[in-house]
Formats: C-alpha cells, sequence, structure tokens
C-alpha cells in the first residue's frame, strides 16, 4: 500500500463537482482507522480492514474483499496506520 495523509487523499481523489461531501468522507475514514486501531477486522474474512476503502464504502472490509484484487502495492492507505 502507499501511505497517504487523509487530506491529501481527499482533496487528490474526491472530485470538487461531485456530490460526495469532503467532510464526510473524511470523517467515515478516520471513523475507519479508529476501528481498525481498536482491533476490528474484515466483516468477511477478519484480515485488517482496508481503511479508506472501508471509510468510502461504510463497511469494514479487507483490500482484498472490497476489490476482489489481491495485490494492494499500489493503492493508497491512509498513513496513521501503516
Amino acid at each position: 500500500m502507499v501511505p497517504i495523509s487523509i487530506d491529501e487523499f481527499v482533496n487528490k481523489k474526491i472530485d470538487e463537482k461531485s456530490n460526495n461531501n469532503k467532510k464526510e468522507i473524511k470523517k467515515n475514514i478516520l471513523a475507519a482507522a479508529k476501528r481498525r486501531k481498536n482491533g476490528i477486522g474484515c466483516m468477511q474474512c477478519n484480515q485488517p480492514i482496508w481503511v479508506i476503502g472501508s471509510g468510502i464504502v461504510g463497511s469494514d472490509m479487507c483490500f482484498t474483499c472490497i476489490t476482489g484484487e489481491a495485490d494492494d502495492s499500489e493503492d493508497y492507505e491512509l498513513d496513521l496506520v501503516l
């Protein structure tokens, strides 16, 4: 995973013109980070959750269970949890 700060991710990946609320997305990602820190695992396989993905999709899941892919080497993860 590629480490990224919450503000950098939100500013880089969330389109200003979209209907997505940046504050809400940031809040959801930070809440997912807190759940991961508290030991919450993927609801399907119990691996550590992918914080950014979980915050966006609204379910505590790991990278593979969210995307169906095994290689996460080029995907972002919140730098606070890496």
